[in-house]
């Protein structure tokens, strides 16, 4: 997810070498990552199903459809290539509807629940993410598929305003989880970030389908709510940038909490490349050419985050087993 929409922004903002770097590398790393989940899935059976059940690491197997549709994406900004598009597409919807069903569905009959400070966190906004993700792909297709454009139009407006709805949902309870539960430093984890991640991916849909709406005429009498809403999730998104960083200085700079490398900070990277990319297509789908730097302002801050956790991730694997990284 991280590597493939930091490789879309660098696309958007003029850097084809970086943008095709991270391109052919996030199809490896894409790989390596199923094959490694197979295997897992195939030798720890029963572990795999108790994570997919759990309040706290289940949200996580969301990444799966939004890594998906991402890639998918990349194929057709980046390589031109509609099939491999249409294949990702159908392997991205697939997972999502398998682990909404079965992740809310266990969640909602398992007998031991935990307490909504214990049982949430920002990955639940996972779902949201993977939903818009895949109204992405839907729009970004919906050109080339000739009779089926209307249709993949509508699947991207449904899912599109469903992914909104799910938003309220879910961040009505963080935002409770916030401000009424005791919220230790150890609890403020980097997948918070995802709570403007999922307004900047809503934001890219409804900008899609704003210029979409050229050649489809439902769209075409749903502007104005499609150029309202897009701002509203687009505003919604940029309040909680301002806030997270403060929230940062309250974690590292007040409470002192250690700064070492964790895989969660993977899901800080997504959210920068995703808000730089969905301002970009709203600025051009609405005319906001007053908006121009901050796409390229976010573009450099997830390339440096970027950099930063491949970092983190190269020296933790570097240090032997049985020794532990120093704070």
């Amino acid at each position: 997810m991280a590597t493939g929409i930091v490789a879309v922004a660098a696309h958007l903002g003029h850097m084809p070498r970086v943008a095709g770097a991270l391109f052919k590398l996030n199809v490896a790393i894409y790989g390596a990552l199923v094959l490694l989940n197979a295997v897992r899935a195939a030798r720890h059976r029963r572990e795999f199903a108790a994570d997919l059940v759990d309040h706290l690491r289940g949200p996580g197997f969301f990444t799966w459809v939004a890594a998906t549709a991402v890639l998918g994406a990349q194929f057709i900004l980046q390589a031109g290539d509609y099939r491999a598009g249409q294949a990702l597409a159908v392997l991205a919807g697939a997972l999502w509807f398998a682990f909404t069903y079965l992740i809310f569905a266990a969640f909602t009959v398992k007998e031991q629940k935990p307490a909504l400070d214990q049982g949430i966190n920002g990955a639940w906004l996972l779902a949201v993410v993977a939903t818009q993700s895949i109204a992405v792909l839907a729009a970004l297709l919906a050109p080339q598929a000739g009779a089926q454009r209307l249709a993949l139009d509508f699947l991207a407006l449904s899912l599109w305003l469903f992914g909104g709805m799910l938003y309220i949902w879910m961040m009505t309870l963080i935002f409770y989880r916030y401000t009424f539960f005791r919220l230790a430093p150890g609890d403020l984890t980097p997948p918070y970030w995802i709570n403007m991640g999922a307004m900047a991916i809503s934001t890219l849909a409804g900008a899609l389908l704003v210029m979409n709406a050229a050649t489809a005429p439902f769209l075409q009498s749903l502007l104005p709510f499609l150029k309202g809403f897009t701002v509203f999730y687009w505003a919604a998104g940029t309040w909680w940038i301002p806030m997270l960083l403060v929230l940062g200085v309250w974690r590292y700079g007040i409470k002192r909490f250690p700064l070492r490398y964790d895989p969660l900070y993977w899901g800080a990277v997504f959210p920068l490349g995703m808000y730089g990319v969905g301002t970009h297509e709203m600025a051009l789908a609405l005319g906001l050419d007053f908006l121009a730097v901050v796409p390229r302002a976010f573009l450099w801050a997830a390339l440096l985050a970027w950099g930063a956790a491949f970092a983190g991730w190269a020296a933790a694997m570097l240090i032997r087993p049985g020794r532990r990284p120093r704070g």
